[in-house]
């Protein structure tokens, strides 16, 4: 149990032919005759023992041949940081992040150790938690890299918890993406001026979420440094391309890549990212990572392009019987 395997089992009992389909991932679960082996996408894959042929115990991740070597909790620990919670609580070594409702990602249980208690009386401390403060208990959750969750999602569907986004972590070097283009017209500065909101496609951003976006190392040196980048658009019009980027030690997080749907297709994007790679190793990084939803092809396309490759896929699961709220307009 936890390990991660690959299996063989027969995809349709009693069939003249017999034919069979293979499956890797990590196993979740093993009760009552049924296997669950839930793989690097997050998908849970259920079926009777009876029709398993073979399995054998696979590595913990296959082993990548490009991009910066990093693990699971570094990562979800720079990603955090990256949008940061205006208020946060521990429970045992997990963090409780709320921030009025902007963003799921600063608006979830970050669960990364021992919570301190069983699962159930952790569980039930989250949702008295995020109900006191008038919101849905939401816990992020990853797959498909050593170190991942893959049992504790498996505990969360048992339970009824609502898998309710996914959505991938890329990560790649630095330098290639600052190598790709001149980024001559492309502004930098260290707020989210009106402009640069006008094309952010969350629309009504409160002071809650200004804080969130432009959380930036304090007078002790201590968190990211947050970067915004423009690429003017016609006279009085909003930018023709944004992006967002948080430096953090080795680490640059690109986020907030947006471009006028007019002027796709022409670069814009791959120049606000080099401009804001120069920045980032400027200020000493060397490694870059993102956030990409599975289905948004252009982006992955892009990122593809610039060198970046999949490291994990990431979950938030939402308690039961909450529907989910208008006031997280991101699906990240």
């Amino acid at each position: 149990m936890g390990k991660r395997v690959s299996v063989r089992r027969l995809s349709e009992p009693g069939a003249a032919r017999e034919k069979f389909t293979d499956t890797v991932g990590v196993l979740t679960s093993w009760d009552h005759g049924v296997v669950m082996i839930t793989q690097r996408s997050g998908e849970s894959v259920r079926f009777p023992e009876n029709t398993l042929v073979a399995g054998k115990v696979v590595p913990a991740a296959p082993a990548r041949h490009r991009g910066p070597a990093a693990g699971y909790e570094e990562l979800a620990r720079v990603a955090s940081r990256a949008w940061p919670p205006v208020e946060s609580e521990p429970l045992g070594q997990w963090e409780l992040r709320a921030a009025e409702g902007f963003t799921r990602r600063a608006n979830s249980v970050l669960p990364l150790g021992d919570p301190g208690r069983p699962l159930d009386a952790a569980l039930a401390a989250v949702r008295r938690w995020y109900g006191e403060r008038g919101l849905p208990a939401y816990v992020q959750t990853a797959t498909g890299a050593e170190g991942t969750q893959e049992l504790l999602c498996a505990e969360l569907e048992r339970r009824g918890w609502v898998r309710e986004v996914t959505a991938e972590v890329w990560t790649g070097a630095l330098a290639p993406v600052a190598d790709r283009a001149g980024g001559a017209d492309v502004v930098l500065a260290r707020e989210a001026d009106a402009a640069w909101l006008a094309r952010y496609r969350r629309k009504g951003v409160s002071e809650v979420a200004l804080k969130v976006l432009g959380s930036r190392a304090d007078d002790r040196g201590a968190g990211p440094s947050v970067w915004f980048a423009s690429m003017p658009g016609a006279p009085g019009a909003a930018p023709a391309a944004i992006g967002r980027c948080a430096v953090d030690g080795r680490w640059a997080g690109f986020a907030a890549v947006e471009v006028d749907p007019e002027r796709r297709r022409q670069g814009l994007a791959t120049e606000v990212m080099a401009a804001l790679a120069r920045r980032a190793l400027a200020e000493g990084a060397s490694a870059a990572w993102l956030q990409v939803e599975s289905d948004n092809e252009p982006a992955r396309a892009l990122y593809a392009a610039l060198g970046f490759s999949r490291h994990h896929a990431y979950h938030h699961f939402r308690e039961p019987g909450e529907r989910s709220p208008q006031d997280l307009p991101d699906r990240s």
